[in-house]
């Protein structure tokens, strides 16, 4: 796809908004008038007090231009001819318009804070084109996510644990992750690294006396490691951490055939409140197709047994929008859930990875699969709230099918707080383990900053060192900011 910006400093709007409509193709930029020929094309010019849009997909054509003065927002002008346009083109409209951001409910809540509620939806529904139904969305888990963010203080903090290791890798995951029988060699070392980098980090917190509200255990999938490895881990935050103020301890035990009772009586004797059991889909062909070795059986057999061992927080995840899934299939799975009872049910769409495909003459103008998944994330939003769910959290990603949304919803009073401090970046997040990101937030400014880990568990291993290094700017970044 080539995009040409003549005249105006909008390049990164035209690129975000390429994106919606073509995820998956590379998009060149020119700015100024170029010989080079796409089967996606699309001009974007200033002249004098007119802005030109002048697009053409494969043998399909428009081109329409718009008048402006002095009082034009023409950032908004252009994005709003451009996404009109290619919705022309291609026949189809996007419910979330030309909004790309990742966080729709941080950017409401900014506009209601300066000019009220009502202001805010007008600016969704004019501004951006987005639909009544993500409207309401927004602002449900608008008014919900202020209720976790107001339990934050100005010394709190909460901590990520990365456990970057799966039984087998899913053929849609684009998350730091490595199969067990090939990585199985760096688990005992990154462990020990692992916890010496909770030791140090623990010292830092309590230097500078921050208040721990939360633990997650991401990955990967953390019940991977052994019950005796998750064990070491548990007792060195209990050993280098003040637990009295935590308000959640969660643990991801995605995969249900990484967990046994040995297990789960581990994380229920660590404190552990909430975990994560996460089917994905309840049919069994479609696991098949995206590399989960595991059945349905097996997710009914790990939930009951995590009902067993006492636990009482679960959540579900679902991904609609799965190679070979339908809409029958997906109601069944999201059904199932509803009727296990889980405490909290997060909805994923499909983001698949750069390159996946090249759009086509034929592929598009097929808009059949992001119909589909739209009606999969309608029906979740539907069935979830006819029994009592409420959508707490929500993400967006580029290259999501139908340029859809990722939603948590939970039953009453059981939010993951993690998810929310982490996606409003409320407070500081001090992570540890490979891929994980520290975010250090001054809570007078709102600065983010933010200090990396090496990626993957041979970096971290080989690169530890370097990583303690690093951590000396949590010390000099909470005196700079007098936090």
């Amino acid at each position: 796809m080539i995009i040409v910006v003549k005249n105006h400093p909008y390049r990164y709007d035209m690129v975000n908004l390429g994106t919606i409509f073509f995820p998956y193709e590379k998009i060149k930029i020119h700015e100024k008038d170029t010989n080079e020929t796409d089967d996606i094309f699309v001009l974007t010019e200033f002249i004098g007090n007119q802005i030109l849009v002048d697009a053409k997909v494969y043998d399909k054509h428009k081109k329409d231009c718009v008048t402006f003065d002095e009082t034009t927002d023409t950032q908004m002008a252009l994005t709003v001819l451009f996404y009109n346009i290619m919705s022309e083109i291609l026949g189809i409209k996007y419910p979330w318009g030309t909004l790309y951001g990742v966080r729709p409910a941080r950017l409401m809540h900014r506009i209601t804070d300066e000019s009220g509620e009502e202001k805010a939806k007008k600016v969704f529904r004019n501004k951006y084109l987005v639909s009544e139904e993500k409207i309401n969305l927004t602002d449900n888990v608008m008014h919900h996510e202020n209720k976790i963010i107001k339990l934050s203080s100005a010394n709190s903090f909460s901590l990520y644990v990365s456990i970057p290791f799966c039984p087998s890798r899913c053929s849609y995951c684009s998350f730091v992750s490595h199969s067990i029988e090939n990585t199985y060699k760096l688990i005992e070392p990154y462990v020990d690294l692992l916890i010496k980098e909770l030791e140090e980090t623990g010292r830092y917190a309590k230097e500078l006396g921050l208040k721990l509200e939360t633990i997650y255990f991401g990955g990967g999938t953390p019940t991977t490691l052994s019950a005796k490895d998750l064990t070491r881990i548990f007792k060195a935050i209990e050993s280098n951490f003040d637990l009295s103020n935590l308000r959640e301890y969660t643990v991801e035990a995605g995969r249900p055939d990484t967990v046994t009772k040995e297990k789960f009586d581990a994380l229920k004797n660590a404190g552990v409140s909430r975990i994560s059991i996460n089917p994905q889909t309840f049919n069994d062909n479609v696991l098949k197709v995206i590399g989960r070795h595991h059945t349905s059986a097996q997710t009914l057999d790990a939930f009951n047994l995590a009902r067993k061992c006492g636990f009482d927080n679960i959540n579900m995840d679902f991904i609609a929008g799965l190679p070979q899934d339908n809409l029958e299939s997906f109601k069944n799975s999201i059904n199932k859930a509803v009727d296990l009872g889980a405490e909290s049910v997060t909805i994923h769409t499909l983001a698949l990875k750069s390159a996946a495909y090249m759009a086509t003459k034929e592929t598009a103008f097929e808009v059949s699969d992001k119909i589909v998944t739209s009606n999969m994330v309608r029906y979740s939003a539907k069935k979830l709230t006819e029994n009592g769910y409420y959508p707490y959290y929500m993400y967006r990603q580029s290259k999501s099918v139908g340029n859809l949304e990722n939603v948590g919803w939970c039953k009453d009073g059981l939010d993951c707080l993690y998810n929310v401090f982490m996606m409003d970046e409320t407070h500081t997040i001090f992570s540890v383990g490979a891929g994980a990101v520290i975010k250090l937030k001054d809570q007078k400014t709102g600065k983010i900053e933010r200090i990396y880990n090496y990626k993957y568990p041979y970096e971290y291993v080989d690169g530890f060192d370097e990583i303690i290094k690093r951590k000396n700017r949590i010390k000099t970044f909470y005196e700079e900011y007098s936090l």
